[in-house]
């Protein structure tokens, strides 16, 4: 009797503590801000220096780091990494719980017995000792495997920042392109309706009136190029921003990567690198390998169950008992095991070895290209510059009468070319030096001090 009143208190109280269940529906509509203005942006809860520290104030259009705000705050796959960050700490959380005891009852009731037998009943009580044992390798494996994504995650900002500051430097080019192709077109327009009414009038030739027409095609059909690459730039930085497909985003001043130079950067590459996010996940991913490697060869000695009856028998005989479990490692011993995790344990070594590797490569070439595109773009202005004196002089002269048409369409035609490939390499220029503060990583002081 007493053993039941026990029983029955310890059910009502496991019952009393157990999470309840609520379903939650799947949603049935789209669920996208039309407008930036719907993104919550907490300057304060952002990751990064250059982005908490960052004044947000969108009423006169978003530049390069709200643009970047805006991205960090409400980018679909950073809230998709955000709630695996949320299932690792949840499954940290169930590895340092402690393994709970197991209880067993089981009752008999005699059927033919004679005067004064009873129902009989066995109660047993027992642990897994060998769980107990193997909890701290779990758990470090838990707190490793949160580390890891944590990091995933914090490299993944470091990506959506990086491809929305590409995004805008693309746009804000593109739309300085557009500007000019438009004012050349507007230019070529015009002439070109002069000089239709002025071969109307028999005052010019063909060969005088369609040069300009020739012009005002090259000139449509680079805006039509530009128009589509465009459009898709600002599909793309929607998407990043978790925007609907509609929404307008006015983007304002260009993007300020930090100035770096070469012996700066190599002065302290490895330190540099092995803070990393990336790196730093990768390196949480082995040292969770390294537990669980840890926790096979522990599994390898016997698992231990031990515990305790109490039971009655159909003669109302009482007894207490002991009782131990224990595995004979003769044929398996876990070797299976432990031979997996020791060669995951080296695939995820040379992996780490190999992102390192690649890593510095890549940045030395983004240095090496550096001073190669500033060369470039040197000598384009130069060539616009030289191009721009010259175009004048043969305005001049076409208008006079001393340069033939042809020959006038072909150089404006050059100048234009040469604009666009001076803002082409401005661009490149600066994709250059954003994708090299992107290898660099960003700057966590924290990490460092840690080291």
């Amino acid at each position: 009797m007493y053993l039941r009143k026990i029983t029955g208190y310890a059910s009502l109280v496991i019952l009393s503590a157990c999470t309840t269940y609520t379903p939650i529906k799947l949603p049935t509509k789209v669920s996208m801000p039309q407008s930036p203005d719907a993104i919550v942006v907490q300057p304060a809860q952002l990751p990064f220096d250059s982005l908490h520290k960052h004044i947000f104030n969108p009423a006169d259009g978003f530049d390069s780091d709200e643009l970047a705000m805006l991205a960090v705050a409400n980018n679909p796959q950073l809230r998709q990494t955000r709630d695996s960050l949320g299932v690792v700490r949840a499954q940290a959380f169930a590895a340092g719980l402690l393994p709970d005891p197991q209880l067993g009852i089981t009752a008999d009731h005699p059927t033919n017995g004679g005067v004064g037998t009873m129902n009989a009943f066995n109660y047993n009580l027992s642990y897994d000792l060998n769980a107990l044992l193997l909890r701290s390798s779990r758990k470090n494996v838990a707190n490793f495997d949160t580390e890891r994504i944590n990091m995933e995650l914090l490299w993944q900002e470091w990506q959506v920042v990086s491809q929305t500051k590409l995004l805008f430097t693309r746009i804000t080019a593109q739309d300085a392109l557009m500007q000019q192709l438009q004012a050349a077109r507007n230019l070529w327009m015009q002439r070109y309706q002069a000089s239709q009414h002025a071969m109307i009038a028999g005052n010019v030739t063909l060969d005088f009136a369609s040069a300009d027409f020739v012009a005002l095609q090259n000139t449509d059909r680079q805006i039509n190029e530009l128009e589509r690459n465009l459009v898709q730039n600002r599909a793309s930085l929607n998407s990043l921003l978790g925007l609907a497909a509609t929404a307008q985003v006015a983007l304002v001043g260009e993007a300020h990567p930090l100035t770096l130079d070469a012996p700066a950067i190599f002065a302290n590459i490895e330190n540099r690198l092995i803070t990393r996010p990336d790196l730093q996940a990768l390196k949480s991913g082995y040292e969770s390998q390294e537990e669980k490697y840890r926790g096979a060869v522990l599994a390898q000695f016997p698992a231990l169950n031990v515990g305790v009856t109490r039971a009655r028998d159909t003669a109302g005989l009482y007894t207490m008992g002991f009782g131990l479990s224990l595995s004979l490692p003769i044929f398996n011993r876990n070797r299976g095991n432990i031979a997996i995790e020791q060669a995951t344990r080296k695939k995820l070594l040379n992996e780490y070895q190999n992102r390192l590797n690649s890593a510095h490569s890549e940045i030395a070439l983004a240095v090496e290209n550096l001073p190669l595109l500033q060369k470039q773009l040197q000598h384009t202005k130069q060539g616009v510059e030289a191009l721009q004196k010259l175009a004048q002089r043969a305005d001049e002269a076409y208008q006079a009468g001393n340069l033939a048409a042809p020959d006038y369409v072909r150089l404006q035609i050059g100048l234009l070319d040469k604009k666009t490939e001076a803002i082409n390499l401005d661009e490149a220029l600066m994709e250059q030096r954003i994708a090299l503060e992107t290898l660099l990583g960003p700057d966590l002081p924290e990490l460092r001090s840690s080291k």
